[in-house]
């Protein structure tokens, strides 16, 4: 026998190595790279945990506490890390307690493999014990989800599963293994999957838009930008930096977009939204070009869309075709990966400044910073704010830290505050507003880039809803840091309330329990701050800390987050108070 011949039938052998279902699962997650992998075990899929026992010094299996919990973690790793996030349960309450991190990643566009154990194939439709339809249930908040029968479908289902999540606009795949499947043997051999017959995940960027999109950019007089994640998700921060500085357009960014520029770059002019800032809100409906990239429109962004943008031509940059038109009509319409885009752009642009049209941004922020910034960042009344925190937290990180902020006020005035140094630096739940998925997903962001500080901000009630990761934390040592800010109310809830409801606090008083001694129960440094002269020193101990740390803020209990555009209104119509 020849080398060439030994070699091939070689090759031929280890294709041809046979073993079980469940090992094959696990094999395949190694031929994608996957170094750590969240979960909980359970009956349907504890032929899968079997052999990872045999793999524990390969893949990393993290144990959290709730299978919403394994998706938030596996979300928080996918998005600092930009590789694709993994979650196993088993089927029944197990898979079903992942759906609410499905849907969140669907809607934040984030790249997460979800595996869930089922009862055997003749059991199915019987009603057998733990059987739900899982496929079935998690249809309208996956990219795309399988069941499998059969060990021999195994290997090219989940090659599937990976390109499908992180191709194109990135999204959650379910993929559902019976448990006969994970027993049966078969004939392994693995193909990572480089396309799929009529799915086109990056529409080709026509070189006619672009041109028409640089015309339309070159004529502007108010040009403004308007980015979102799909710059961060397509890495393609330096290629908006370089448009943003040729072409001199001031620059705002949706929340899930934050971090792509720094805060501190002179074109970065804020945040839009809800919450956002007062200049970029209010002079959308002044600039006479809107270029959006990589963003959807959502309505939180673009408040009643009958007056949003009316006087301005609109240029959409986009990944996914179903976005364009669907909220905002573009006049123009460019499609494809925001790194070539942009980069195709780029020499189609002439170099200009705009000066006086920068300026409206400027004299409107100096009326933000009087009547709202101000009184959040240097308080002089006696609670604490929560803008405050934020800032001591930009001084202690000097701006690097990645920050994972929950859901409510807290995430508002995080977004509106933090310091951003670095691209990937502000992970939330930013389309479903999911409670709860702020400590997991910190845990999974620290996991991912262990060498970033990563802290976790959240408030007294979402902290709550998955408070039970501290356990998460104590079993694997992550030196995440968590902070709560503590108003004793489900603050953003009990906002509207005061301002459209004539502050009937219906059911949003919150009486919470000693959060210190619940961490330190979990062996986790903490401590609480309830005076401002003690707040410095402890975000001070809490960085320094090279463990996990857990730092509660008692906050002003009816502060309010501002400038704020009421829902349904026009975003010229923001209020400052």
């Amino acid at each position: 026998m020849n080398t060439d011949t030994k070699i091939k039938s070689e090759k031929m052998a280890t294709k041809a190595e046979r073993i079980s279902g469940s090992e094959a699962i696990i094999r395949c997650l190694l031929e994608e790279g996957v170094e750590i992998l969240y979960g909980y075990p359970g009956g349907a899929i504890m032929p899968v945990y079997d052999e990872l026992y045999k793999y524990k010094d390969k893949i990393h299996h993290v144990l959290t506490r709730h299978e919403q919990g394994a998706t938030h973690a596996a979300q928080g790793y996918a998005r600092i890390s930009g590789k694709v996030g993994v979650a196993m349960a088993t089927s029944g309450p197990g898979a079903t307690n992942l759906i609410t991190g499905i849907a969140d990643a669907q809607i934040d566009s984030t790249p997460i493999v979800c595996i869930t154990g089922q009862v055997s194939s003749h059991l199915l439709g019987s009603d057998a014990f733990q059987e739900t339809d899982i496929v079935g249930i998690s249809t309208p908040v996956t990219k795309w989800n399988h069941q499998v029968t059969k060990a021999s479908e195994i290997p090219e289902v989940i090659a599937k599963a990976f390109y499908i999540a992180k191709s194109g606009r990135p999204g959650p795949v379910l993929i559902d293994i019976t448990k006969d499947a994970q027993f049966e043997e078969f004939d392994f051999s693995y193909k990572k999957c480089i396309g799929i017959r009529s799915y086109n995940p990056v529409p080709k960027t026509s070189q006619e838009s672009l041109e028409a999109a640089a015309a339309l950019i070159n004529q502007a007089k108010k040009p403004m930008i308007v980015w979102g994640q799909g710059v961060i998700l397509g890495k393609a921060e330096a290629e908006l930096k370089a448009i943003v500085e040729k072409a001199g357009i001031p620059a705002a960014w949706t929340i899930l977009g934050a971090s792509a520029l720094p805060t501190s770059h002179p074109l970065n002019i804020g945040m839009v939204g809800m919450h956002g800032n007062y200049a970029p809100n209010k002079l959308t409906n002044e600039c006479d070009v809107l270029i959006a990239i990589g963003m959807r429109f959502d309505d939180r962004v673009t408040g009643d869309l009958k007056t949003y943008a009316k006087q301005a031509k609109i240029i959409h940059f986009e990944i996914d075709p179903s976005e364009v038109d669907k909220n905002v009509k573009t006049d123009v319409a460019v499609l494809g990966d925001s790194k070539v885009s942009l980069a195709s752009l780029l020499p189609l642009l002439n170099a200009k400044s705009h000066p006086e049209w920068l300026q409206e941004f400027k004299d409107l922020y100096a009326i933000e910073f009087e009547k709202v910034i101000k009184y959040d960042l240097h308080p002089t009344k006696e609670g604490l704010t929560m803008g405050e925190v934020l800032k001591e937290i930009n001084i202690q990180t000097k701006g690097n830290a990645a920050i994972v902020s929950d859901v409510g006020q807290h995430q508002m005035i995080a977004c509106r505050y933090a310091d951003f140094n670095i691209t990937k630096s502000n992970i939330t739940s930013g389309g479903l507003g999911t409670m709860g998925f702020g400590l997991p997903a910190a845990i999974g962001a620290k996991m991912a880039a262990p060498d970033r500080e990563v802290i976790s901000i959240s408030g007294d009630g979402g902290y709550q809803m998955t408070i039970q990761e501290l356990g998460t934390i104590f079993q694997t040592k992550v030196p995440v840091k968590i902070v709560v800010l503590n108003n004793e109310f489900l603050g953003m809830v009990r906002q509207w309330q005061q301002l459209f409801f004539d502050k009937r606090y219906a059911s949003t008083e919150m009486m919470n329990p000693d959060f210190v001694a619940i961490a330190k129960g979990y062996h986790i440094a903490a401590k609480r701050v309830e005076k401002r002269e003690d707040l410095a020193d402890a975000v001070k101990e809490m960085i320094a800390s090279k463990e996990a740390y857990f730092l509660e803020v008692c906050v002003e209990k009816e502060d309010n987050v501002f400038p704020m555009i009421p829902s349904g209104a026009s975003v010229s119509d923001i209020r400052l108070s």
